[in-house]
C-alpha cells in the first residue's frame, strides 16, 4: 500500500479557530474557549487552529502554546478531531511549533513552506522531511495558499511530496477544469482541501477530501449540513455553491480588492455576519479590521440570499 494512503484520511468540513482580540490587542481566552465549545456543539467534522484566519503570524510562542492546549483539551474531552497549525514563516520557529504540537496528539499538523525567501523543490522536500521527523508520526498537512511566496502547481506539489510520506494532505486553492485534471494526475494519493466556497465543485470533480472552510466561518452548522448534502444531492449542493460564490464576490471580496483588507479580516467579517459566536471583527495590530457595522447590514443580505446556511 502507498505510504500516503496507509495514513488515516481527514475529510469534510473543518472550522477555523478565530482569535477574539480585545481592544488592547490581547487574546480573549475566555471567549476563545466559548468559541471552541460552540464549534464542538455544531458537530463540525473537525476544528483547526492557526491558519491564516487564526493569525498564526502574529502570536508569541507562549500564546501559541496556550491556544493549542485549550483546543486540544476541549476537543479531546468531546472526541472532536482537531488539527494544529504550526505555521510560521521562520523554519526554526515552525519546527519547534511542530514538536510542541505533536505532544498534544492532533489528527494532523499543518505547516507552510518557509517563505522569507522562496524554497527550491529540493529545499522544500528537505524541510518537509525534517518537519515530518519532528512530528513523530503525526500526519502533516501542507498549506500552500495563493499568497505564498511560491505557489506550487499540482505537478510541482506531487514531485515535492513524493518523497515525504509524512505529508498526507494539502490545503490549496483550486482552479479550472484543467487544474482539476492536473490534480487528479499528480495528487491522487494525497487528501486535498480546497477553498470552502468551492467544496461542492471539488467533490464533484473527485478531488476534494474536504475544506478548511471559510463557509464554516459564516455558519459552522450550515457548512456542515451543506457538506453532508454533497453525498446525497450534489446538484443541490452545487446550486448553493453558486449562490455562496455570488455572495462572496459581491459583498466580501471587494473588502480585499478595493479596500486592501486581509483574508483574515474577511473571515472574521464572515463570522460576525453569521453571528454564531464571540469572535468579533478585530484583528491584531498592525492589521486593519473591518468595522463591525458592516456585518450588521450584510447579515440581512446573507440571510436572504443563503437561507440554506442559517435554517
Amino acid at each position: 500500500m502507498n505510504a500516503k494512503t496507509s495514513q488515516p484520511t481527514l475529510r469534510g468540513n473543518w472550522a477555523s479557530l478565530l482569535l477574539p482580540i480585545a481592544p488592547d490587542d490581547s487574546i480573549e481566552f475566555d471567549k476563545l474557549g466559548e468559541e471552541i465549545d460552540i464549534l464542538i456543539d455544531a458537530k463540525v467534522d473537525g476544528i483547526y487552529s492557526n491558519g491564516t484566519a487564526g493569525e498564526f503570524h502574529n502570536q508569541t510562542e507562549e500564546e501559541f502554546d496556550r491556544i493549542q492546549a485549550l483546543l486540544a483539551e476541549r476537543c479531546s474531552a468531546s472526541s472532536t478531531p482537531f488539527v494544529i497549525g504550526a505555521c510560521q514563516p521562520d523554519p526554526l520557529i515552525m519546527l519547534n511549533r511542530v514538536r510542541r504540537a505533536s505532544a498534544l496528539y492532533p489528527a494532523a499538523i499543518q505547516v507552510i513552506l518557509p517563505d522569507w525567501w522562496p524554497l527550491t523543490d529540493a529545499e522544500a522536500t528537505d524541510f518537509l522531511n525534517r518537519a515530518a521527523e519532528t512530528a513523530g508520526g503525526i500526519p502533516l498537512i501542507l498549506y500552500n495558499p495563493p499568497h505564498a511566496k511560491r505557489v506550487l502547481t499540482p505537478k510541482e506539489l506531487g514531485e515535492v511530496c513524493a518523497s515525504v510520506p509524512g505529508v498526507t494532505g494539502i490545503k490549496l486553492a483550486d482552479g479550472d477544469s484543467a487544474w482539476y485534471a492536473e490534480a487528479r494526475q499528480h495528487l491522487s494519493d494525497l487528501s486535498l482541501f480546497v477553498p470552502g466556497h468551492h467544496l461542492a465543485t471539488g467533490t464533484k470533480e473527485g478531488v476534494a477530501a474536504g475544506s478548511f472552510s471559510n463557509v464554516a466561518c459564516l455558519s459552522p452548522r450550515g457548512a456542515q449540513k451543506w457538506t453532508a448534502s454533497m453525498r446525497s444531492n450534489i446538484d443541490a449542493a452545487l446550486d448553493l455553491e453558486r449562490r455562496i460564490c455570488a455572495f462572496m464576490d459581491n459583498h466580501i471580496v471587494p473588502f480585499r480588492q478595493n479596500m486592501g483588507f486581509s483574508n483574515a479580516a474577511l473571515d472574521k467579517l464572515l463570522s460576525a455576519i453569521g453571528n454564531w459566536g464571540p469572535v468579533g471583527t478585530r484583528l491584531r495590530f498592525p492589521y486593519r479590521s473591518i468595522d463591525a457595522s458592516e456585518a450588521e447590514s450584510l447579515r440581512r443580505i446573507a440571510m436572504s440570499e443563503l437561507p440554506d446556511l442559517f435554517h
